[in-house]
């Protein structure tokens, strides 16, 4: 059986204003509503919000769109049209009926099934926000959930801690952050998770754990608040990356130049390999670089992170497993997409004031999350 216990009000909140995401949220019937205060600024656009008529006013360039709470009669250009998806306002945020407004200004949209997502393009502007399906997050909805659980994967069991975070979740905030804020040093998980005000920890990239001198140079690219603390120009291992709506994803490295240059991604890490593509195992370690004769049959302390449909990260560890063991137990635990992260004596995860899974040595950098 898993043991699971939810964030709970008795846990450790910190103090800042909740980070609420953009996202595209579809209902049971397959409607699209998108954030009314996201258009404002997007192409061209201005929004006008009059609260005594719940009155909702889009403008762009000639074209005026009036929209009401509740209403089934829209306006374009003060031209009466019926609508069959009605704006609403959840949790405070109001949403419109995304349908009605890209065609009535010329957007055009694209659907992303793998990484559950939809891009909007207008003239030589795009963006790209997370759907959600079925029901909106609440303030007061479970965001954190730990869990230890047996996996078994052919004729051995492991036994894995995992966190699972929701990552549009409004009091959620994702985070990389570096060992005394600087590249090259190393400091101990908890501590590194305390400083930052994180509830969850997790060990991050690959790094010279080894040698004799002060400076422990991270491998791989380093990504906090859309600034690049480490590059790793030409480096094909997997990246994890999230823009500024959580909406995340894994990425290929050389897939990583462009995507940072386009102001795509706001946080993110290198480390590899990549263990699950769209709910399948798929390794490809020599193709990512990787070198190493034993890294698909060696085992060890491994950590992990996974992404769901519904935009959930999952954060994992487990003893003694290799590599293909790994995929199969992100499988197990839910993971759409997934990748390795460092192992051995650099496995660690902190959740809520305390190690689930102690490390053996001080690390380098780490993926944190802070519930504001």
């Amino acid at each position: 059986m898993m043991i699971s216990t939810g964030f709970s009000p008795g846990s450790p909140v910190y103090a800042a204003t909740p980070m609420v995401k953009n996202a595209v949220f579809v209902d049971k019937n397959n409607h699209s509503f998108i954030p009314f205060r996201f258009l404002n600024g997007y192409s061209g656009i201005t929004t006008t919000w009059n609260p005594a008529e719940k009155r909702m006013d889009i403008v762009k360039k000639d074209i005026k769109l009036t929209l009401y709470l509740g209403q089934a009669t829209a306006y374009i250009n003060d031209k009466p049209v019926s609508l069959t998806e009605l704006a609403f306002s959840d949790n405070g945020i109001t949403y419109v009926p995304l349908s009605f407004v890209s065609k009535a200004l010329g957007m055009q949209l694209e659907w992303n099934a793998m990484a559950s997502s939809i891009s909007l393009k207008s003239e030589d502007i795009s963006a790209t926000l997370p759907v959600l399906t079925g029901a909106l997050n609440q303030q007061e909805s479970q965001a954190i959930v730990s869990g230890k659980k047996n996996y078994k994967v052919g004729s051995r069991s492991f036994s894995v801690q995992t966190v699972t975070i929701t990552l549009l979740h409004p009091k959620v905030k994702l985070d990389v952050v570096l060992a005394g804020d600087t590249v090259g040093k190393v400091e101990e998980l908890s501590s590194l998770a305390k400083r930052n005000n994180a509830i969850v920890a997790i060990n991050g990239t690959f790094f010279d754990a080894y040698t004799k001198g002060d400076y422990k140079a991270p491998y791989g690219y380093i990504v906090s608040g859309g600034k690049m603390l480490k590059n790793s120009s030409g480096d094909r291992r997997a990246i994890f990356t999230y823009d500024k709506n959580h909406l995340a994803a894994l990425i290929p490295g050389l897939d990583f130049k462009d995507r940072f240059a386009a102001k795509a991604i706001e946080g993110g890490l290198q480390a590899g390999p990549r263990l699950l593509t769209d709910g399948k195992i798929s390794l490809d370690v020599k193709g990512e670089g990787f070198k190493d004769p034993k890294i698909l049959t060696g085992g060890g302390a491994r950590s992990a992170l996974g992404l769901t449909r519904d935009h959930k990260l999952i954060l994992l560890t487990s003893s003694g497993a290799t590599i293909p063991q790994l995929a199969e137990i992100m499988k197990q635990a839910g993971a759409y997409q997934a990748m390795n992260l460092d192992g051995g004596a650099s496995s660690g995860l902190y959740y809520n004031g305390k190690y689930l899974t102690t490390p053996g040595r001080q690390i380098s950098n780490a993926i944190v999350i802070k519930y504001q």
